[in-house]
């Protein structure tokens, strides 16, 4: 595992089906159950969506966890550096709660305000820690999933995203080799 590459397991942006950063919330919606119900079936392989710019240049992936977020806007006021530096989870949500009124407002107001949004306008770029390059060893990528908890990371060569990898693939791959090491330790 620690020669193989992420461009070995990745899967390709072109086999993803991708949605425009000026689409509605709601089109974001129908757009991510529509996936949902095609990977359900077996007609697709991906059920995740990526979000392309007015060029058609992928600029992030889209899902129902965005949605949420797009849907209680201070989240955008929030200032990631400042709440990092707080101890103590409970403290953490309280004070964000507190500080950001944070679901404070009746949740259908909030479905009724996000209507008029577009993804562009919630969506955010990949984080440093949500992104891997096409050469980086899978290693790299267990200590990404185990320590940030993301289904799937974006794969960038260079500056453009060019794949993604999911978790299911990397862990399908690693319990594979985790059983070949199983049957070898328990031979005479």
């Amino acid at each position: 595992m620690e020669k193989m590459k992420v461009r070995d397991l990745m899967i390709p942006t072109e086999r993803f089906p991708r949605i425009s950063d000026s689409a509605t919330f709601y089109e974001a919606l129908v757009a991510l159950e529509s996936a949902q119900k095609k990977y359900l079936s077996g007609e697709s392989e991906q059920r995740i969506l990526l979000v392309e710019d007015g060029e058609g240049k992928v600029i992030g992936k889209l899902s129902p966890i965005d949605l949420l977020r797009g849907l209680e806007t201070n989240y955008n006021r929030m200032d990631a550096q400042k709440i990092l530096t707080r101890f103590g989870l409970d403290y953490i949500w309280k004070s964000m709660q507190e500080d950001y009124n944070l679901w404070g407002n009746p949740f259908e107001d909030l479905c009724r305000k996000a209507v008029g949004l577009r993804i562009k306008d919630f969506i955010k770029a990949p984080s440093e820690g949500q992104c891997v390059g096409v050469d980086d060893t899978l290693v790299r990528c267990f200590h990404l999933f185990v320590m940030n908890r993301h289904d799937a990371l974006v794969v960038l060569d260079g500056d453009e995203i060019v794949g993604l990898l999911r978790f299911s693939d990397v862990y399908r791959r690693a319990s594979q080799v985790m059983k070949e090491c199983a049957v070898e330790t328990a031979l005479p």
